[in-house]
């Protein structure tokens, strides 16, 4: 049953969970070995459990109990999860980085942030209505039932929490199977949105996951008759199975997304925006700068502005030692030999990577930088690490057709910075991608520092983009012929 309350209630309930939940545990804070997927510092996570069916059935319960709630005491929800995730962003982050070893702290935290200040809620949902000579006709976005949710270890509570958000605005139940190398952090997440769901009036479990996701959890999740609708943040392998299960799915794959920087730009900007948006979280988000082509006649100068924003640059000879050690080679199943990327070196900070050939930095380099050529892997792989491939070019025709060729058609994102809009149209039409920025760090394209919601989960293979609210409802068509017209 719905309880109607009011939004000073809703703050008075959110102020006092989150209070009593700062004090002191009964066991001390610690490190990674003192939680689990299934508690945190002798605290049990609420919505974690043993099997993908339970925790199916128990947030199958979860929707239905939305399903009699109102709009209004929806969006209270949502409210909870928004204060809740601000109080509590500075714990996920660090969870996060003690788990996997990945990302910075302080840029965590600030996406944990965003994710509460800009994910959209109930006003996503949008109705419409249209009357004629033959009566009305109104289309209203329903919610799908239970979403089968695949999150990923670089972003892991944020995808939670921001799927969270927009899936139950929508009005759904959520079931998530995390990321292995992130399982405690996701299932942090998903408590914290039950402590919130459960604090403002609505039932106890609305999102759930499990204490050791698998890929035969994931099965299970694809085949279960309760899941309406599958959506994957992750590789291209995870997203391929959930295409492949005969449901509605959507899927947020890679990225390897270039930069071009002409002539016309404001080189000592564009460098450090570059810098800013390559080294967020140390490279993690699949938004992030991954290759630079700038026009010959300024490259000097935009290395050079690079470099006094916390760059080394590396020469031809360390740079071709380096791409030996962060991309490692594997034999596949059918005896192919392919390059894939060193899970040691994802997401570390630019000096524990290049400690790996034998160069020490300071804490004050952030990124390390390269003149390669275009075949080179710093240009051609999605690294997910501060380092940077840089390439000359000598006009925009040849910066485009590189660049395009080195997104690999992921139609993801790209990047340019530029003051000619007929090279900045041209890039863009070319590309194709779902996220164009120009002249601002990448991170903008997601709303940080830039207009516009924030999502870490953009559907570029299956067409939904910027994912929102309204991309987990499914519209319903309601006719009435010859009533409700009064022209």
């Amino acid at each position: 049953m719905a309880l109607n309350l009011t939004d000073a209630q809703v703050n008075e309930i959110v102020a006092r969970v989150v209070s009593e939940f700062k004090k002191p545990s009964a066991q001390a804070a610690g490190p990674l070995k003192d939680w689990d997927s299934t508690q945190y510092k002798g605290r049990k996570l609420v919505g974690v459990y043993a099997t993908m069916e339970e925790a199916i059935e128990v947030a199958n319960a979860g929707y239905r109990a939305v399903r009699s709630m109102s709009v209004a005491d929806r969006e209270k929800i949502i409210t909870a999860i928004r204060a809740f995730t601000r109080a509590e962003a500075h714990i996920m982050a660090e969870l996060g980085v003690a788990e996997t070893k990945m990302g910075r702290v302080d840029h965590k935290t600030a996406k944990h942030k965003l994710v509460a200040d800009k994910t959209p809620g109930t006003e996503d949902i949008i109705e419409e209505a249209r009357t004629g000579d033959c009566g009305l006709t109104l289309t209203e976005m329903a919610p799908f039932g239970v979403v089968g949710a695949i999150t990923p270890s670089t972003n892991p509570s944020e995808t939670v929490i921001c799927n969270s958000i927009g899936m139950i605005a929508a009005g759904n139940g959520v079931v998530f199977n995390p990321h292995p190398g992130a399982i405690a952090t996701s299932n942090y997440a998903v408590d914290l949105v039950n402590r919130a769901v459960a604090g403002a009036g609505g039932p106890p479990v609305l999102v759930a996951s499990v204490v050791k996701p698998t890929l035969d959890t994931a099965s299970v999740m694809y085949k279960h008759p309760s899941i309406k609708l599958l959506v994957c943040t992750g590789g291209p392998g995870v997203v391929k199975a959930v295409l492949s299960s005969g449901k509605k799915a959507i899927g947020a794959g890679a990225g390897n997304p270039p930069v071009i920087v002409d002539d016309t730009a404001d080189i000592d900007k564009a460098a450090k925006d570059i810098i800013d948006g390559c080294t967020f979280d140390n490279n993690l988000p699949c938004i992030a700068e991954k290759e630079v082509f700038v026009f010959d006649n300024v490259a000097d100068r935009l290395v050079a502005g690079m470099q006094k924003n916390g760059c080394i640059k590396l020469t031809r000879a360390q740079a071709d030692e380096l791409a030996k050690v962060v991309l490692v080679e594997k034999t596949g199943k059918d005896g192919k030999v392919s390059k894939i990327v060193n899970r040691d070196c994802v997401g570390r900070d630019c000096r524990v990577i290049l400690e790996k050939i034998g160069l020490k930095v300071g804490p004050e380099i952030r990124c390390a930088i390269a003149e390669v050529p275009f075949e080179h892997d710093f240009v051609q792989e999605e690294l997910m690490m501060p380092i940077l491939g840089i390439v000359r070019v000598k006009d925009i025709d040849e910066a485009i057709d590189k660049a395009v060729k080195a997104e690999h058609g992921n139609r993801h994102t790209a990047h340019m910075h530029s003051k000619n809009i007929d090279n900045l149209t041209a890039f863009a039409r070319a590309v194709e991608t779902t996220i164009f920025v120009k002249n601002a760090p990448s991170y903008a394209g997601i709303g940080f520092g830039g207009e516009g919601h924030t999502t870490f989960t953009i559907a570029g293979p299956t067409g939904e983009g910027i994912t929102s609210a309204r991309s987990f409802t499914r519209k319903r068509r309601c006719v009435m012929v010859d009533s409700f017209r009064i022209i």
